[in-house]
């Protein structure tokens, strides 16, 4: 589409444009907006949905929501689930039930990190987003279609469509996120393939309001429902409305469509999952696909794919939705430095570096887990889901001299090296309890221990410093433990290690380093 042809209204500069109001779009508008870079949502969607989906909160994604003040809320969220565990598969409800594994471990690891474990899912916590970007500045524009988009070198112009008026808006960004999904359409515009086993099955989620407490004695986290005497078959999931629940129903797109679903034939499935004839209302649906495929690539010019439209995988482990929060909180931080000036283009190219190799870790991993959990043998699973959620690990020129060659290794790291997340430390400051990682957030951050008092000198404007035995009190004494013979350790503001000092300390090094890190050439405040 050429300029001349572009519809006419007010052509608006913004700095980031995100399309997509899911899980990635809310939290690139949070953490966008929360590094002070302005930026414009748009979805076609009146709002956020109400279908129960993504279920978890896992600790690495409590960790980022931490500092922002939002653990809380979330937890809040979680409460209707409070009491779930577990996998059942059964035939209906009404008939016996088969645990595949009952759950009921603790949901906080201490030892590891402040953050625990959620049961809030998307439909409660997706509003928590919106309302936590909304109050930073984000301008979220539901109700609006992505129409079209052109990069060029400069930036990105986006024509978008109100879909209760029909009026047409031209905007002007310097980047832009896909956070489309699956089914966007972004991806395929820039030709950017995707490689994966393509899709596994497909669903027809919906979300039907019952009285099931004559059947639910106990609350899993789902049900896999259907069998030999059943037509239908499935899952169901709890809601956070009350006497709600979520079903999902597989279907052969080559026969039908979800179009054919009906609330009638909705009615008699869920009925028959269920296994008796009582009142049910159907409130609300969407079609979607259970798929593998990770982008080969993340970026295309100005534009950036976060979430869904960058990967698919899978639900074992609840990594997908969490793992779309962490891939926007580690683009987020370096679009912001980019935008003000303190880093290079080059930055921007780490987050491919970074948080690709996670998504093909992880999509092969989950593929074999699921496998194993629904197949004779669930003990073969090879997910580790500690290691999964908190031993991700980086290697990038963001890192600063990162020694590993896997994402993963062999247990979740507790000794700090660049590429790897921070250990976690209980802390003391001010008189109130914190774990390590509510520091990170913002800014860049020297990390000093009891013998770094030099270095926590030596760092530069923009540097935020914190030193264990000055405005930190190290209450289980880890330190030594977990940070070895570093004097100081710059941290990321998503919390990751990025260079570690050992000796004295050396003036303008600190500078030196976080020059490299943000892109050589980069002019770094206080550097020589």
């Amino acid at each position: 589409m050429t300029t001349a042809d572009r519809p006419e209204g007010v052509m608006s500069e913004i700095p980031v444009l995100i399309v997509g109001g899911g899980y990635a779009g809310l939290a690139s508008a949070l953490f966008l907006s929360h590094h002070g870079v302005p930026c414009v949502l748009v979805d076609r969607h009146p709002g956020v949905s109400i279908l129960g989906r993504a279920r978890g909160i896992n600790p690495r994604t409590m960790e980022i929501y931490r500092p922002l003040g939002l653990e809380q809320a979330v937890k809040e969220a979680g409460r209707p689930f409070d009491e779930e565990g577990g996998v059942a598969r059964c035939e209906t409800l009404a008939g016996e039930w088969h645990w595949i594994f009952e759950g009921g471990s603790s949901r906080a690891m201490p030892e590891l990190t402040a953050g625990e474990f959620g049961m809030a899912d998307q439909s409660t916590v997706e509003p928590i987003l919106a309302d936590a970007a909304r109050a930073r500045g984000a301008d979220l524009r539901f109700d609006t279609r992505c129409r079209s988009i052109e990069p060029d070198a400069d930036g990105v112009t986006v024509v978008t469509e109100d879909t209760r008026t029909g009026e047409r808006r031209t905007l002007r960004a310097r980047y832009l996120i896909a956070a489309d999904g699956y089914r966007g359409t972004i991806r395929d515009q820039l030709g950017i393939a995707r490689e994966g086993l393509g899709v596994l099955r497909s669903y027809l989620s919906f979300v039907l309001k019952a009285d099931l407490s004559e059947l639910v004695s106990k609350r899993a986290l789902f049900w896999i429902l259907g069998g030999p005497g059943v037509a239908a078959s499935g899952a169901m999931v709890s809601h956070a409305l009350p006497g709600h629940w979520g079903m999902a129903l597989t279907y052969d797109p080559a026969a039908e469509s979800p179009a054919d679903f009906t609330d009638e034939r909705l009615t008699a499935a869920a009925k028959e999952l269920i296994g008796r004839d009582l009142p049910v209302e159907i409130v609300s649906r969407a079609a979607w696909e259970e798929a593998v495929g990770v982008a080969d690539r993340y970026r295309e010019g100005r534009v950036f794919l976060v979430g869904d439209a960058a990967h698919v995988w899978p639900p074992a482990g609840g990594l997908g939705a969490n793992s779309a929060v962490q891939d926007a909180h580690n683009l987020a931080w370096k679009l912001a430095a980019v935008l003000d000036g303190r880093a290079g283009d080059a930055l921007l190219d780490t987050y491919e570096a970074e948080r690709r190799p996670v998504a093909l870790a992880l999509a092969d991993l989950t593929v074999r887990s699921q496998a194993a959990r629904f197949g004779p043998d669930p003990e073969d699973d090879p997910l580790d889901h500690v290691l999964a959620v908190l031993g991700q690990r980086y290697r990038s020129s963001a890192t600063a001299g990162a020694e590993h060659e896997t994402v993963f290794g062999d247990a979740v790291a507790q000794h700090a090296r660049p590429g790897t997340r921070a250990p976690h430390l209980w802390l003391d400051r001010d008189g109130t309890r914190i774990g390590v990682h509510d520091l990170f957030h913002d800014a860049f951050v020297l990390l000093c221990g009891p013998g770094g008092t030099d270095w926590a000198k030596a760092a530069p404007p923009g540097v935020r410093v914190h030193q264990v035995g000055g405005d930190l009190l190290d209450v289980e004494d880890a330190w030594a433990a977990r940070y070895g013979d570093a004097a100081a350790v710059l941290v990321r503001p998503d919390g990751y290690v990025a260079w570690r000092a050992a000796g004295p300390a050396v003036e303008g090094e600190v500078s030196r380093v976080l020059g490299q890190v943000l892109g050589a050439g980069v002019p770094v405040p206080g550097s020589a």
